[in-house]
């Protein structure tokens, strides 16, 4: 079962173009883990939340986020950091 890494972003967002290079690098090849952009313009709770901190990672259904700035390693030290999923 595949597990979704969300990435809190905004149009413009210069830093958001270069955490979405840095998860496509730690991102390929693993099929078990993609990631999708949520656009936090869309939702006033959302611009509250991270309107400060974007580019923000969160795999989906943890508490835990990941802020910029992040880097290749850093990012997976935060997967590694996540409990695996319970099995169906």
């Amino acid at each position: 079962m595949a597990q979704t890494l969300l990435l809190y972003t905004t149009a413009g967002c210069h830093l958001c173009e270069q955490a979405e290079e840095v998860l496509n690098t730690v991102l390929a090849g693993n099929p078990a883990l993609h990631w999708t952009p949520v656009e936090i313009s869309d939702d006033p709770a959302l611009v509250e939340a991270y309107g400060l901190r974007i580019p923000v990672i969160r795999l989906q259904g943890r508490q835990s986020d990941l802020g910029w700035p992040f880097d290749e390693a850093t990012v997976s030290d935060y997967l590694a950091r996540m409990p695996s999923p319970p099995q169906a």
